[in-house]
C-alpha cells in the first residue's frame, strides 16, 4: 500500500506564515508598507460603518492599499455580537461584505469577530452569511492549522513575545504534517507603543524565507486546505485525483508530488 500524507502547502513548503489585522487604522498604510517590502501577505479586517474620522482609512483608499493582501469582514459598527439579536447580526456581516465587496471588487467570505466575542451557535449562523472563516483571539502559541476555520484561533498576538515565537517557529523541525505561524493585531499599537521595530524585525526575519515559507492571507489559507481536502485516494494508495481547482501536494510514501486541478495520475 502506498501512504498518501497531506502535509504539504504549495511550492511542497511545510511550512505557513500569515497575518491578520483590525479596524481598518491610518496606520495599516505604513504596516502594509513593511509587509509589501518584506513579500509577507495580510488579511485586514474592516468596519465599513466607521470609515470616518482622522484615524480612519477613507473608502476610496480600501482597495489600492490592500491589493495583493485580503480585505476581510468585521462587522458594520463593531458591536458586542453576543449581546446582538439574531436577525442584527447578519446584517452586521452581510452588509459588511456588501459594502467591503463594493470596493474591494472580489467576494468577502472572512471576518473577525469584534471584541473577540462570540458563541457557539452564532458561529453555526455564518456560512448563511456567506462567512467561510472566523478569527478570534484566543490566541494558543501553536503553529497548527484549525480544525473548524470558523473558529480559527490564531498563533500569537504582535504582544506576545512574538519574536521569540517566530524564532520558535522556524527552528522547530518540520515534521510529517503542515505548521502555521499566525499572527493577529491592530496596527494602532505599533503607533501607541512607539515599536515598530518590533513587526520590521518579524518582517525582516521572514523576508529571506520565501523558498522554505509560504506566505499566503487568511482566505488562501482556506482556499489551499479544502483543496487538499479534495483529493481522492483509491484503496491502495496508487490512484491520486485532484478534485479542487486549485494545484495540490502531497506526499506518497515519503516522496513529493503535486496534482494539477482535475489531474487523475497513478503512482507506483
Amino acid at each position: 500500500m502506498i501512504s498518501i500524507q497531506k502535509n504539504r502547502f504549495p511550492g511542497g513548503r511545510q511550512k505557513a506564515v500569515t497575518f491578520s489585522y483590525d479596524d481598518g487604522s491610518i496606520y495599516d498604510r505604513r504596516l502594509v508598507e513593511i509587509f509589501n517590502r518584506a513579500g509577507l501577505k495580510a488579511s485586514f479586517h474592516l468596519n465599513s460603518g466607521r470609515m470616518e474620522g482622522s484615524l480612519k482609512l477613507p473608502p476610496e483608499e480600501i482597495a489600492p492599499l490592500y491589493a495583493g493582501h485580503e480585505i476581510s469582514a468585521h462587522s458594520i459598527t463593531h458591536p458586542i455580537l453576543p449581546n446582538t439579536p439574531t436577525g442584527q447580526f447578519a446584517a452586521e456581516l452581510v452588509e459588511d461584505r456588501r459594502t467591503l465587496e463594493a470596493l474591494a471588487g472580489y467576494p468577502v467570505r472572512g471576518m473577525s469577530w469584534p471584541y473577540g466575542g462570540y458563541t457557539a451557535e452564532q458561529t453555526r449562523w455564518l456560512e448563511a452569511c456567506g462567512i467561510e472563516y472566523s478569527r478570534t483571539v484566543r490566541s494558543h502559541g501553536a503553529f497548527t492549522l484549525p480544525e473548524n476555520f470558523r473558529e480559527w484561533h490564531p498563533t500569537c498576538h504582535h504582544r506576545d513575545e512574538v519574536e521569540a515565537r517566530t524564532a520558535a517557529f522556524l527552528n522547530n523541525p518540520a515534521s510529517n504534517r503542515l505548521w502555521l505561524l499566525y499572527i493577529w493585531g491592530h496596527s494602532i499599537d505599533f503607533e501607541r507603543a512607539e515599536n515598530w521595530d518590533v513587526i520590521e524585525r518579524v518582517a525582516d526575519t521572514l523576508a529571506p524565507l520565501h523558498e522554505t515559507l509560504w506566505f499566503a492571507t487568511n482566505i488562501e489559507i482556506v482556499d489551499y486546505i479544502q483543496a487538499l481536502n479534495q483529493l481522492r485516494v483509491s484503496v491502495d494508495g496508487s490512484l491520486v485525483q485532484n478534485l479542487s481547482h486549485l494545484r495540490v501536494w502531497f506526499t506518497a510514501n515519503g516522496a513529493l508530488h503535486d496534482l494539477a486541478p482535475g489531474e487523475l495520475r497513478r503512482l507506483g
